[in-house]
């Protein structure tokens, strides 16, 4: 059985360990949260994940006073951008492969490299999950024979730009027809637009990098839910992507294949036929 510890227990940690609940695979041994979500993380393991620890670092389960040999299989993080550097480098660096949904983190100026350097000296693999976007598969594929143009267009209802640069492009209340608010490189608008760059960052990871796959972003006061459309050519050929999400019911920014997709690739890990 695969033992995995999960980083954070806000919508998207809380929906994994509910749906991984009773999983004859995975086995949640260890939830990963800050002091101040304490209580909420103790009422999530009573329901779903009963005789996790839950603990502020992994140091604690084999530090001073730990546990041995209660560290993870894996880590996988649910927990937000900061994560990344407070909790998978050092995993990696201890040799603990990583999930990585804040795929958008990796946008900030050289923090795929770090990524990259701690799994090398962990022996050990970080993978991106696909998150709210499909096509992820036949992209990489692609990759490998050549491509020449990646464009990532991302529509949202015009209220989910509000706190964004996007408040200073146009006033959003106003909108009588879709906006375009940004259109630029993959690296500019993960800089941006940090929460709703995962998408575009897993564009770009997958296919021909931060800096030559292009975004273009619009508010949209009719829309209902989030649309993502991919254009990718290359030696391959041509494909075009379009997907309209449904919301997380716990959290409507937040798309509930992102959910599944993590619950995919965990157990992709733990199951004897992997697709």
């Amino acid at each position: 059985m695969l033992s995995i510890a999960v980083i954070g227990c806000g919508a998207i940690g809380a929906s994994v360990l509910e749906l991984l609940h009773g999983d004859a695979h995975v086995r949640v041994g260890t939830l990963v949260v800050g002091a101040t979500k304490a209580a909420q993380a103790h009422a999530l393991c009573q329901r779903f994940a009963p005789g996790a620890r839950i603990v502020q670092s992994l140091d604690q389960l084999d530090g001073a006073g730990g546990v041995a040999g209660a560290l993870p299989d894996m880590l996988v993080e649910c927990g937000g951008h900061s994560a990344i550097e407070e909790h998978v480098l050092p995993a990696l660096a201890r040799g603990i492969p990583c999930i990585v949904v804040s795929t958008g983190a990796l946008g900030e100026p050289g923090m795929a490299q770090r990524v990259e350097d701690a799994a090398r000296a962990g022996g050990t693999q970080v993978q991106l999950v696909s998150g709210a976007v499909g096509g992820i598969d036949a992209l990489a594929a692609a990759r490998i024979g050549g491509l020449d143009e990646v464009v990532y267009t991302g529509t949202k209802p015009a209220k989910a730009w509000k706190g964004t640069p996007a408040e200073a492009v146009c006033e959003l209340d106003a909108l009588t027809a879709p906006k375009l608010i940004f259109d630029g490189s993959a690296q500019e608008a993960a800089r941006l637009y940090p929460k709703n760059a995962n998408v575009a960052a897993t564009l770009a990871f997958a296919g021909i990098g931060l800096q030559r796959t292009r975004v273009q972003l619009f508010a949209d006061p009719a829309a209902r839910e989030n649309v993502h459309h991919v254009l990718a050519r290359g030696g391959f050929g041509e494909f075009e992507l379009t997907m309209r999400g449904k919301p997380l019911a716990a959290n409507p920014k937040t798309s509930a294949l992102t959910v599944y997709s993590v619950v995919r690739a965990i157990r992709n890990h733990a199951l004897p036929v992997a697709i």
